[in-house]
């Protein structure tokens, strides 16, 4: 299945766009960067050890999906990042809890606040939907200056399972009172971006690594390098 094109015409039709969170608004690798001298002091390569913590992360979202035994993102998020603190040889209370609070001060990528401004002026209805909990979503959006900017905020907990089940993807269209196919949903996770165009949602995947496509069913509607394109594509 080939990577889906750079897009660049027009998506008729939309009338919102729901956002993935963690790595699509919020930058999941600015958290262990912001504990680099901590972790360095250590010795650990803080670039593997982010890609670790977020590999488990995602793994163990999943793993819990399919087995039936939900736990929140946020008990999700230290689990993993015991394995990867373990897997470092790192047994350190005051770094875990340093980089678990550093979540809920994650930082937003750099063109996110402005997009959002633009969308809003021209009148697009914005959601996010989200593995996080709301609490972490309420502080991360506080955080990055964006309380407010959106008309839902939708957890995973409500639906009790996590992405890419198809019942996450469902709250969207039930929350916001609007018909897939009038959906743009954003997300730089390929599985999501997937997924949730198998279910019926337009999509533009947010390739901001440069990845290549995955082997799945449904490709998005196009991709994108980050979300500065998306104004023109939707408004």
């Amino acid at each position: 299945m080939a990577t889906p094109e750079l897009r660049t015409t027009p998506l008729d039709g939309i009338a919102a766009c729901v956002f993935d969170a963690y790595g699509t608004l919020f930058d999941v690798g600015s958290v262990a960067r912001a504990a680099a001298a901590a972790l360095e002091a250590r010795g650990v390569d803080v670039a593997a050890f982010s890609d670790l913590w977020r590999a488990r992360q995602l793994q163990y979202t999943w793993l819990r999906a399919l087995t039936g035994r939900h736990a929140d993102f946020w008990q999700v998020t230290g689990d993993a990042l015991d394995y990867a603190l373990e897997a470092q040889d790192l047994s350190d209370p005051t770094l875990r809890a340093g980089l678990l609070q550093q979540y809920l001060g994650i930082g937003a990528y750099p063109e996110v606040p402005a997009v959002l401004q633009r969308l809003r002026a021209g009148g697009m209805r914005l959601a996010i939907l989200s593995n996080g909990t709301p609490g972490m979503l309420d502080a991360a959006l506080a955080n990055a200056g964006l309380a407010g900017v959106f008309e839902a905020v939708i957890s995973v907990e409500e639906a009790g399972v996590y992405k890419p089940h198809p019942r996450v993807y469902a709250m969207a269209t039930h929350r916001l009172g609007v018909a897939a196919e009038a959906i743009c949903f954003l997300s730089s996770n390929g599985w999501d971006a997937w997924s949730a165009k198998a279910y019926g949602l337009r999509v533009l995947w947010c390739n901001r690594a440069g990845l290549p496509g995955e082997r799945l069913p449904q490709a998005p509607d196009g991709q994108i390098r980050d979300l500065a394109a998306l104004p023109g594509l939707v408004l």
